[in-house]
């Protein structure tokens, strides 16, 4: 089988229009552009094009299935009352088993598309390989009725282009595991046991699930993870059933290197048999259950402005933020603040690249502050900059407007390099003042091997009755100045740093 041949669309003709020339010869059209562009070659992705009446059965087409690498089932009311479309999700069920393993590396070589969904066949009532599955769903709720994507959407583009680049890395996997034999045979000829592998932990991330006002921040973090070849879990349907739920979750945080948890306006569902904690409660609370486990981090975000709908809800952010417990990161700020952290996660600590830079400035006599501030504080930080740098300090600058992997490198250097940190707390939410701080308590894990001389908050405008009242004890100093910059406010940081000459000797 050549690899024109390698791709087959599973679908109820119903669902192509009265002509067969309806959504499914778009979708087959889109998909088809979307996977040649990700593997830079082409590939046949076909279909049974013919009308027939009455899910007539065309022997050549399942025959040929036993053929295929991958199927793509469209799923809707029709396909599982078709015993055509069923058929076909067997044979090649069948066929996959013996030829390769239906799974490969865990993942399934049967891609669920859901084009409308049927509330009598939910995911755990689905038959075969499709049970249970995620799934690639075509379409959003509005008010309880589904809505289907409109092609030239970004909701349908972001689908194709997901499941695009899935098929495409796994093109790839039943391609290398076939390399003794031809270039473009697809399917593997070994055992699916003789195959299987787990993703290393370093590239394992537990992405959590969201509510629907967040499906869509969710989904872009998933396609940034997989762009930069980490494994996502959970990639299947978790079981519906409580003590099922947990198990599974256990089982998929204990190969996570660190988990992600999106908490949005609405509380969720709860599994069945759990009569309090909604599936994001109970992925939070799972997750924290490692929270003495140094090899194991939780990152929990949340919008700014976020306004809980329902008591659940309410309360539960509000525990959050009075307690995220240990191990924990939490964030209340824009979207793009989570990205970078997530960033920051995944970019291992450059530390022959520091170790260098503090040796060559030792020899320049050269006093280095890292001045950490909200990108939109750059213009209110500048009389800071100007003042420090003319009393003879090199000032490092946080931030600026460059690749997000780039900002998370920068940002540890930083911390490594420097003689002393200076946060300015201006429009920053405390939330994004709480990360700062926590990063300067795990510098030395990233390899900081000297104290630094000093640490300080500069709390500016605009001025809030919380940060009137802003104390702490992770830095020594807490400088308050909410009128125009005035050099004595700085005067505590610098006594501590050694005198307002700088680095000069």
């Amino acid at each position: 089988m050549s690899l024109e041949e390698s791709i087959f669309i599973s679908y109820s003709h119903i669902d192509n229009g009265s002509q067969g020339k309806g959504w499914v010869s778009d979708f087959h059209a889109d998909l088809q552009e979307r996977i040649e562009g990700y593997l830079g070659e082409r590939v046949a992705v076909w279909r049974d094009d013919k009308l027939r009446g009455n899910d007539i059965f065309d022997e050549t087409i399942i025959n040929r299935l036993s053929e295929v690498s991958l199927l793509v089932s469209v799923v809707s009311p029709r396909y599982f009352k078709s015993e055509w479309c069923l058929r076909e999700l067997d044979k090649f069920c069948q066929a996959a088993k013996l030829g390769g393993g239906l799974r490969i590396d865990d993942k399934s070589r049967v891609y669920k598309v859901v084009k409308t969904p049927d509330e009598d066949f939910p995911p755990d009532k689905q038959p075969g390989e499709l049970k249970g599955g995620l799934g690639y769903e075509f379409y959003k709720l509005d008010a309880g009725t589904p809505r289907e994507f409109e092609r030239d959407s970004d909701e349908y583009r972001n689908r194709i282009e997901d499941l695009a680049w899935d098929i495409n890395k796994m093109l790839r996997r039943l391609r290398s595991r076939n390399a003794a034999t031809t270039a473009t045979t697809m399917i593997a000829t070994t055992t699916a046991a003789s195959v299987a592998l787990v993703a290393p932990v370093e590239k394992t991330i537990f992405l959590a699930d969201a509510t629907s006002d967040l499906r869509e921040a969710r989904e872009q973090i998933e396609r940034e993870l997989k762009e930069r070849g980490c494994h996502v879990l959970p990639d299947r349907q978790l079981p519906l059933t409580s003590p099922d739920f947990e198990q599974a979750v256990r089982a998929d945080l204990v190969r996570c290197r660190f988990s992600i948890h999106l908490i949005g306006e609405s509380y969720g569902i709860m599994p069945e048999g759990e009569e309090e904690r909604s599936i994001i409660r109970l992925q939070n609370e799972i997750a924290a259950e490692r929270s003495d486990d140094p090899a194991f981090s939780r990152l929990v975000w949340m919008p700014v402005g976020l306004t809980a709908k329902g008591n659940r809800q309410r309360e539960f952010i509000e525990r959050l933020l009075r307690d995220p417990s240990p191990g924990a990161d939490l964030l209340q700020t824009p979207f793009e603040e989570l990205k970078t952290r997530i960033q920051e996660k995944l970019s291992p600590p450059p530390k022959l690249l520091v170790v260098a830079a503090d040796a060559n400035a030792e020899e320049r006599g050269l006093t280095y502050i890292y001045l950490i501030f909200d990108n939109r504080d750059f213009d209110n930080v500048n009389p800071l900059y100007n003042y420090l740098f003319d009393a003879g300090f090199e000032v490092i600058r946080s931030g600026g407007e460059v690749d997000q992997e780039q900002v998370a490198q920068f940002h540890r250097e930083s911390l490594l390099k420097c003689d002393a940190t200076l946060i300015y707390y201006g429009r920053g939410t405390e939330q994004w003042l709480r990360t700062k701080l926590w990063d300067l308590q795990k510098a030395p894990g990233w390899g900081r091997t000297k104290p630094m001389r000093a640490k300080a908050i500069y709390v500016s405008e605009p001025q809030t009755s919380e940060k009137k009242g802003f104390r702490t004890r992770e830095v020594p100093l807490v400088l308050h100045n909410f009128e125009a910059f005035a050099p004595e406010a700085l005067q505590p940081f610098l006594s501590a740093i050694g005198g307002a000459n700088g680095g000069q000797k």
